[in-house]
């Protein structure tokens, strides 16, 4: 065949500007797609050689060779596999989105696509050639044919490329790369050797580059005629686990997440069924210093048939596990044109619940078999866990089992069942209280006569547990009650004694309540006598349904606007600071400043700390 000009289809010129400028995210993704369907093109050969050993030839071993040469500013991508007859590259490479791939999955059936699952299925990989290129040639012989029926396919992406025929003895492709002025940075071995490393480590046949040597009189590094193989050529999650040690998997946590410990737990795992894919997942052992950025990508590595395609595959992990290492390789998935984002599927949601599943089970086996550990893992990543409470229904209660918490009668580490076990006969719900601080939440008056009572209280102090609380209202049937939160309802815990006890009060003292009222009616909602406080004068509680003062002061904190809701005072009729009220001439400042300690007391904020100031001083002052 004489050399031939021929033109790309329809508007190709426009399709080839949005490959090489807007579709991929990274320059040396090039690399990638053209190692990756070398790869596919002797896997290709593998498969028709079942039917035709002949095809193999002279070289039964397959590879890929990267070479480079800096006078001529090209880079060569070789492989020796199925290769491509004339007719094969005009159509094939004439034709955007079209690979012979593609069509060569579409003509098998039956058993033989299982055979063949290892073969890629992408369609413009070629063309991203032309991010670093303004001419790409391919020399090819398919296997099977004569020497001299090769072909050379050249083309500059503007809409036209040439054809003709060559001798050619070796079969396969080589893909050469003529680049840009501004990407002659890719000459060199490092550059190259670190992009395959990246991007093609695992993929199973050995790619080959040529050694360097540093020549003392040249003053810089040559390239000998000896070839070394710089990728593992083995996938570590492909391999039986019963072939992997416990040190092999802790060294594979390392390179991947470039953390020096190793990790608290993994799954490795061969999921099979309508979705296949193999799973290698890590809880590790230390958080990360942006872990509270939900807008970082996850850790999570997503391969396809062991070729990489991104390192951050969010959609295939939630959001509240974005702290999981691992990896992802999936035997098809559907990718848009640039392998770089998934596309919407039942399979990416079934990888996504299965994976989900897995870390809720590795952390379920640290909580009952590993406490230490899992207290380790707690410390570290337990306040973004509890995002999933509200994010994900389908496993909340899965969620809610692994919660633990500070209370008063423990430190920390105490979970939901702990609690229900701990409770006192006739106890009806699970009493929690919230609150900046440890010790804020600790001392806070609204527990006084749960401890009195001996009867346990939650301290809930990370800043999400407010949000998280929105969304958990119960724990095996028992409710979840806040202590700052309505009247005092202890149930059978509280005897009719003291209940009579409290009415009594409450008449006595109704004067004093209506005129503590009307001076604090632009503070307090209402003011009634409460049972729940043993040594404060008074409190502040919500009504039900309204927003904690705690969370009104992070969304605050935060920026948002809230509705202005005013707490209940509640007050200690037995307390020596409440009786003076009944006989003080200075009741509206010691009525201002009740209100206030209470304030300050569940960790609020003065609107005016001087008036506060000034009341006390007068009130000392006598």
């Amino acid at each position: 065949m004489d050399k031939q000009t021929l033109s790309f289809q329809a508007e190709v010129k426009q399709l080839l500007h949005l490959v090489a400028h807007s579709l991929y995210s990274n320059k040396e993704i090039f690399l990638r797609e053209l190692v990756s369907n070398a790869s596919d093109a002797c896997d290709k050969l593998r498969f028709e050689a079942l039917n035709d050993n002949a095809l193999y030839e002279d070289q039964p071993n397959l590879e890929i060779r990267v070479t480079f040469d800096k006078a001529a500013r090209t880079i060569t991508i070789s492989d020796n596999g199925i290769g491509l007859s004339a007719d094969e590259a005009i159509a094939n490479l004439g034709t955007i989105a079209k690979s012979g791939t593609r069509e060569f999955m579409d003509k098998l059936s039956g058993d033989q696509q299982k055979d063949a699952q290892l073969i890629g299925q992408f369609g413009v990989g070629f063309y991203s050639g032309f991010i670093v290129a303004d001419r790409i040639t391919v020399e090819s012989r398919r296997a099977g044919l004569k020497p001299e029926e090769g072909v050379r396919w050249s083309s500059d992406g503007t809409g036209e490329f040439e054809v003709e025929t060559i001798t050619r003895p070796q079969r396969g492709t080589d893909v050469i790369l003529h680049l840009r002025d501004s990407d002659t940075d890719f000459l060199n071995t490092w550059r190259l050797k670190s992009i395959i490393n990246r991007y093609s480590d695992h993929i199973s046949l050995p790619i080959l580059m040529r050694k360097e040597q540093w020549d003392k009189d040249k003053g810089e590094y040559v390239l000998l005629d000896e070839w070394e193989t710089v990728n593992q050529a083995a996938a570590l999650w492909a391999r039986p686990k019963n072939e992997i040690t416990e040190a092999q998997y802790h060294e594979f946590y390392k390179q991947i997440s470039y953390d020096n410990e190793p990790p608290l737990a993994y799954t490795h795992n061969r999921v099979e069924g309508r979705t296949e894919y193999t799973q290698l997942l890590f809880i590790p052992s230390k958080a990360p210093y942006d872990l509270w950025n939900r807008e970082k990508r996850g850790g999570v590595k997503l391969y396809v048939k062991r070729v990489f395609i991104m390192d951050d595959a969010e959609a295939l992990m939630p959001v509240y596990l974005r702290f999981v290492k691992g990896v992802i390789d999936s035997s098809d998935l559907p990718l848009n044109v640039s392998r770089e984002l998934l596309q919407e599927s039942r399979d990416v949601k079934a990888i996504r619940e299965g994976s989900t599943k897995r870390v809720l089970g590795m952390l379920e086996d640290l909580a009952e078999n590993h406490k230490d550990k899992y207290a380790a893992f707690w410390k570290e990543f337990g306040a973004v866990l509890k995002e999933g409470i509200g994010e994900d229904h389908a496993n909340r209660e899965r969620l809610a089992r692994l919660l633990r918490f500070a209370s008063t009668h423990a430190d920390e580490g105490v979970s939901f069942a702990d609690y229900v076990s701990r409770m006192k006969e006739g106890q009806e719900a699970i009493y929690y209280i919230t609150a900046e601080t440890l010790a804020a939440a600790r001392n806070s008056p609204q527990l006084e006569i749960f401890r009195k009572k001996g009867i346990e209280v939650l301290l809930l102090t990370d800043r999400v547990d407010e949000w998280m609380l929105s969304h958990l209202y119960e724990f095996d049937g028992k409710p979840l009650q806040s202590v700052a939160k309505g009247a005092v309802d202890l149930g059978k815990l509280q005897d009719e004694e003291e209940k009579k006890k409290a009415e009594e009060a409450a008449a006595a003292i109704k004067p004093l309540l209506e005129r503590l009222k009307e001076t604090l009616k632009d503070k307090a909602k209402d003011v009634r006598v409460t049972t729940r406080l043993v040594d404060s004068p008074a409190c502040l509680v919500g009504e039900e349904g309204d927003i904690s003062g705690h969370l009104a002061r992070l969304l605050k904190q935060a920026g948002q606007k809230t509705p202005e809701v005013k707490p209940i005072l509640e007050i200690n009729p037995e307390h020596a600071l409440v009786k003076r009220l009944e006989r003080t001439d200075r009741f509206e400042d010691l009525a201002h400043i009740l209100f206030d300690q209470a304030l300050l007391a569940e960790g609020g904020q003065l609107d005016d700390p001087a008036a506060y100031v000034r009341r006390v001083n007068a009130l000392l002052a006598g």
